[in-house]
Parts: structure tokens; C-alpha cells; sequence
């Protein structure tokens, strides 16, 4: 194990070495509130990066020596009072801090880094796409218009060469389920915001018109179901399991054969207090 915590193996003589990075994602719904379920997670499960969305606290107010402490030394936040907010901690160095604002709305929904391993550098983008609140109509809903922009601006951004034809990594809560077991009931949420036909199919577009891997289902056929989110209004969520697949990890074509497992730790939501989104893990292979 490197100074890291990256995993360092040799498959076979005359091989060159290759390494293991794991990477999480997880709307934690106020990193303040939840660090206590944070730093449990990390000395469970060791990610090397770990991506946030929706932390809910300004720059200055991000829980820093919290993940030092815990290992994670290299953070980037781009964060909001009471609103929106994403980070990046990660073991390894962390360069080339982005932050964009989408739709020029001022929002904290976006931070992009790259990290090395090797002679490869690998860009990381984390984003948290508007929810679009419960009317699906633009006309009389300024959120879910906010979504849609959102939407078309990303899809334009994840064509560019730059980010496609590199070692790309794309991460977070994109508040859409695409696919008709991503939720619960395709039938049933037609109409219900994160899974109606406008949003899944700007969301297809923008993964096929980019060529991008969706981690998620490189691993679960199309015929299963899929969660990543369980409404906190469920009284008894896990034995109704009325999920939603909202959590995404996306890669650029080239990394699409160095994925090499996935966790969806669905535990996590009947934690104390817990998230109404489970963290996810993808592990690539480099």
C-alpha cells in the first residue's frame, strides 16, 4: 500500500505494475450535519477520493481538519450559505481546481480537479444538477427551467474534445433517472420530476452524443433495478424500496475498459440521521 493509500499490484510476471483508485460519490445533505457518518464511512471503507454535492455551507465553514484527520489532505471546496455546495477530498494531490457556473446563476454546482497516476492524468469533474421542483412544466416552474438549461449547457460542455477524448472522470447527483428501472415505477413517475421524457432523454444525449460510460450500468444490466436514493417521506423506505437512480459516475470512452467494480452502499441510508442518498463507489483499474 503507497503512502496514498492506493493499492499497488503486479498481475503477472513481465507485467508493469498497475494501480487501483477507488473513487465515491455521495449527496451527504449537509456535510456539517453528517460528518460524524462522513469519517465512519472513510475508516470503513477507504476511498481515495471522495466527491461531495450538496454541503450546504460556505467555503469557510467546510469541516477541513475533519478529513485531514482522517486522511484526506488534498480538498477542494466550492461551496454555498445554506444551499447547493460540492467538494473533492482526496488522498492524492489534487491540481487544476475548476469551479463554472452554470447558467450564470451563481450556484456552488460544479468543482473539477486532476489528479496523477503514472504518466496519466485523470480529470475529475463533480457536479450537483438542480433538483427542478415537483412541477414539470417550464412555463410555470422557473426551477425545473433552471434544470433543463442546466441540462443543455452540460450537454454542449461534455462534447468538447477536451474532456471526452481525455481520461475523463464525471461524478455526482445529476437528479435524473434515465432508464426505466432507475426508478421504482416507470409508469408511475412518468410525470413525476427526475423521470419524465424531457429529462431522460437530454440525459441519454448528453451520454451517447459525449461517447461516456455510465459506470453504473457497465456493472447492472438494463433489466435490473437500480437505486441510489430513497425518499425521506417513505416511512418505512427500505421495505417499500421506492428507489431512484440519481447518483451517477460517468467516464470518457478510454477509461471505460479500466473500470473494475462498483459499491452502492445502500446501508447507508438507514443510518442515524442518514442522507436520503447512499454513497457510491467505483474503482478503476490503472
Amino acid at each position: 500500500m503507497s503512502g496514498a493509500g492506493l493499492a499497488w499490484r503486479h498481475p503477472a510476471p513481465g507485467l508493469e505494475f498497475y494501480v487501483n483508485v477507488k473513487i465515491t460519490t455521495w449527496n451527504i445533505n449537509s456535510i456539517r450535519l453528517r460528518i460524524g457518518l462522513v469519517i465512519d464511512f472513510l475508516a470503513k471503507h477507504s476511498p481515495d477520493i471522495i466527491c461531495f454535492q450538496e454541503t450546504k455551507c460556505r467555503d469557510s465553514e467546510f469541516p477541513l481538519s475533519a478529513l485531514r484527520q482522517a486522511g484526506y489532505e488534498h480538498i477542494l471546496v466550492n461551496g454555498q450559505k445554506g444551499y447547493h455546495g460540492v467538494a473533492i477530498a482526496s488522498r492524492l494531490p489534487l491540481s487544476e481546481a475548476l469551479r463554472r457556473d452554470f447558467c450564470d446563476k451563481g450556484d456552488a454546482r460544479h468543482i473539477g480537479a486532476a489528479f496523477t497516476v503514472g504518466d496519466r492524468s485523470i480529470h475529475l469533474h463533480n457536479f450537483y444538477i438542480p433538483a427542478g421542483g415537483d412541477e414539470p412544466d417550464p412555463a410555470v416552474n422557473v426551477k425545473f427551467a433552471h434544470k433543463l438549461a442546466f441540462l443543455d449547457e452540460f450537454h454542449g460542455w461534455t462534447q468538447s474534445d477536451a474532456l471526452a477524448k481525455a481520461d475523463t472522470i464525471l461524478v455526482g447527483d445529476f437528479n435524473v433517472a434515465p432508464h426505466e428501472h432507475d426508478v421504482w415505477s416507470h409508469k408511475a413517475l412518468l410525470n413525476v420530476v427526475s423521470h419524465t421524457p424531457v429529462e431522460t432523454d437530454k440525459l441519454k444525449a448528453i451520454l451517447n452524443d459525449g461517447a461516456w460510460v455510465d459506470a453504473l450500468r457497465r456493472f447492472t444490466p438494463m433489466t435490473e433495478k437500480l437505486y441510489t436514493w430513497w425518499s425521506y417521506r417513505s416511512p418505512d423506505w427500505a421495505k417499500a424500496d421506492k428507489g431512484r437512480r440519481l447518483d451517477h459516475v460517468w467516464v470518457s470512452n478510454r477509461l471505460g475498459d479500466n473500470l473494475t467494480s462498483l459499491e452502492i452502499f445502500k446501508e447507508a441510508r438507514g443510518w442515524e440521521r442518514p442522507s436520503d442518498h447512499a454513497p457510491v463507489s467505483v474503482t478503476l483499474t490503472l
